[in-house]
């Protein structure tokens, strides 16, 4: 798969971020905060449209949120997670499209990865949530 320049990404990187985006995943499936910090780095946000407005939610913040709400794996509900697109443009950039869900609600999540010194890690989350039946 060719980077932005059309140059193909390295395996390595791939790998690295794919690795990354699961522990995303299994995070947010399991509730699991430590999980969610390995892949988030510290200054990171989250971003999401509401009433019109841009919601900035810090790392922080969402952190206490997922800590008292029940997770989905405690609910035993179903679990579909996966990357759509994947976009390299450098050796410290990354974007990443991933479509996840904590049914009622079932998520698109476009997330900008920085390589740091510890490893690619999520610097920015914008997303938007559907409620279904």
């Amino acid at each position: 798969m060719p980077d932005a320049s059309g140059r193909p990404m390295a395996a390595s990187a791939v790998a690295e971020i794919e690795a990354v985006i699961q522990t995303y995943f299994d995070g947010l499936y399991e509730g699991n905060v430590e999980m969610l910090a390995a892949a988030f780095h510290p200054v990171s946000h989250l971003y999401c449209e509401k009433d019109g407005e841009v919601l900035d939610v810090p790392r922080a913040q969402w952190f206490e949120a997922v800590r008292q709400r029940e997770s989905a794996a405690s609910k035993g509900l179903a679990r579909d997670d996966r990357i759509l697109m994947l976009d390299i443009s450098g050796p410290e950039t990354a974007f990443v499209k991933v479509a996840c869900q904590i049914p009622p609600r079932y998520f698109t999540d476009y997330l900008v990865l920085n390589r740091t010194r510890e490893g690619w890690r999520i610097v920015s989350k914008v997303y938007r949530a559907e409620t279904r039946g």
